[in-house]
């Protein structure tokens, strides 16, 4: 692997994202070509800002080296910025939705995405055996301090499920996963794999209106993230095995203020 040009790269990104802020996405798509030449692993996620500009094609995903990068940095103030700043309460959402519909306690649980463990902690005295899974070591090692999981894991969510030798789950959680995947055949395939017949399947979302999607499955919004439709998520959890327990309208997050929609989805695998 060629030593990237760091000054070089910085240069062009700098002035990539300068040109995005003012407007000027034709321009703003040029230098985020030369930026993705200079590093083609994209840690600096120029694919998704080029898919969010509408001057690229949309990725399967989030490139792996953005999204480790950029979970890397905000390790140490994840928890303050995204629940106390960006009101984020997804974990406790989901379990509010157990309580609900009195499922639990669960046996073998794995927290795909656990960050640095809030929905382990939402549903710790809900769960005998909990693993947490997560692409940034500096997330894991924050979860690691806080002594919620039995076994945690460095790795990327579908990397884990195809590799994963271990009895299944019951459960298998996925909050704030999907808005760096855009494709969730391969998510769905692999938690369908890992699951105990009649386990249980839940993840969060974000969406946008239909007129938005404009007859896509999936899309990267305006924020770098991807948004998935209702409807494609309903016909690929069928076709992976999974029957839909409810799908439910939430706000993900807030963004500049603004409330993110989303959806909490659960769903059983058939087996």
């Amino acid at each position: 692997m060629k030593k990237i040009d760091e000054d070089a790269l910085a240069e062009a990104y700098n002035r990539a994202l300068s040109l995005e802020k003012s407007g000027d996405f034709d321009a703003a798509a040029k230098a985020y070509a030369e930026v993705l030449a200079l590093d083609p692993e994209d840690h600096g996620g120029a694919a998704v800002r080029l898919a969010s500009m509408g001057r690229g094609d949309t990725p399967e995903k989030a490139p792996d080296a953005y999204v480790t990068t950029l979970f890397d940095q905000h390790a140490e103030v994840f928890d303050n910025v995204l629940v106390d700043q960006l009101g984020y309460c997804v974990p406790l959402l989901v379990r509010q939705r157990f309580q609900a519909l009195e499922l639990g306690p669960f046996k073998r649980v794995l927290d795909l995405g656990c960050g640095t463990g809030l929905t382990g902690g939402a549903l710790r005295d809900m769960a005998e055996d909990i693993t947490g899974v997560d692409l940034s070591e500096n997330m894991v090692e924050v979860a690691h301090d806080k002594d919620l999981y039995e076994t945690l894991y460095v790795a990327e969510a579908v990397d884990f499920l195809d590799d994963n030798e271990d009895e299944p789950f019951d459960l298998i959680t996925a909050t704030d996963v999907l808005p760096y995947l855009g494709a969730l055949e391969p998510l769905f395939f692999g938690a369908a794999e890992n699951l105990v017949p009649g386990g249980h399947f839940i993840f969060s979302s974000e969406t946008l209106p239909e007129d938005t999607f404009a007859g896509r499955p999936f899309m990267v919004g305006p924020h770098q993230r991807f948004a998935h439709s209702a409807g494609y998520v309903r016909q690929r959890l069928d076709e992976t095995g999974f029957d839909l327990v409810e799908i439910t309208d939430i706000t993900v997050r807030l963004e500049e203020g603004e409330p993110i929609a989303g959806h909490l989805v659960l769903a059983k695998y058939r087996g």
